[in-house]
């Protein structure tokens, strides 16, 4: 069995966007597209973690029912999508309690924005053992430009702030690091997003394969505002990061939909349910 988590985020919220927009009024519009998503996964029979942007819901409420509704669960992505390197413990914790909230404590699983937890951010994992969180998405175990640990196991694994990267049987929160792959001699990411849309798609679904024969549920996640384009404006970027933001993006939904339609997957809260 496989996990899905989709990154609820609304078109403003992806770093290379958020650091080209001003002050301008930013009203969701990706949000719209929650019925298409629901619907893909009904039709496959799959169930999904929704790492949602907290004002997403206080901006509509109901967003929260339809995901519940349909059986899948809520998990928290912070309140604003801000990158852990950019806040301090205070804040985070501030945001941990009122997502708890607005979700009526609800959500058992974080992922950090931007992948971004690492050893300057590692007061976090403190923080959601303290308000009662059992598991973790944040770690890629390879190495990019913008993230990543490649010393970090690729199986789940027990994570403490004193331990990001390696088991500690004495954590009180599991880890399931993105699934990575082997390619022309380095790691790469193979557990979505860019490299979804980027990479030969055989690789994505040889990657699954190699996880399944290690007896490795693969992590694997997309962001709402991929499988809804039709929502997603074109902000101005430059050339890189256009190319990294929007490349293929219009290719995503049918790719979901051959991954889901060819292996099992489900949400993180089923899974450790069925392995308890």
């Amino acid at each position: 069995m496989n996990l899905l988590g989709i990154d609820f985020e609304d078109w403003y919220h992806p770093e290379l966007i958020q650091q080209t927009l001003g002050k301008e009024k930013k009203i969701p519009k990706v949000i719209n597209g929650l019925d298409k998503i629901l619907d893909l996964l009904r039709k496959n029979e799959t169930f999904a973690t929704f790492f949602v942007v907290g004002e997403l819901i206080e901006f509509r409420p109901e967003i929260q029912d339809k995901i519940l509704n349909d059986g899948h669960e809520i998990g928290f992505h912070t309140m604003y999508h801000t990158n852990l390197n950019k806040m301090n413990s205070e804040c985070f914790d501030n945001e941990v309690k009122r997502f708890a909230e607005i979700t009526n404590k609800k959500s058992r699983g974080f992922r950090a924005p931007t992948f971004s937890l690492n050893s300057n951010t590692s007061w976090s994992i403190d923080i959601l053992e303290r308000n009662n969180y059992i598991y973790d998405s944040s770690m890629v175990p390879a190495k990019t430009g913008m993230y990543g640990d490649p010393n970090a196991e690729i199986k789940p694994y027990k994570i403490s702030s004193s331990s990001l990267s390696r088991d500690d049987p004495a954590a009180k929160i599991i880890e399931f690091p993105l699934m990575i792959t082997s390619f022309l001699g380095r790691k790469i990411p193979t557990g979505g997003g860019f490299f979804l849309r980027t990479l030969p798609f055989k690789i994505t679904k040889k990657a699954i394969y190699n996880y399944q024969k290690k007896h490795i549920p693969s992590t694997f996640y997309v962001h709402s505002w991929e499988l809804t384009p039709e929502f997603m404006p074109r902000i101005k970027l430059t050339k890189r990061d256009n190319f990294i933001t929007y490349h293929n993006i219009q290719k995503v939904m049918k790719r979901m939909n051959e991954l889901l339609s060819n292996f099992q997957f489900t949400s993180f809260e089923k899974y450790l349910n069925k392995i308890n």
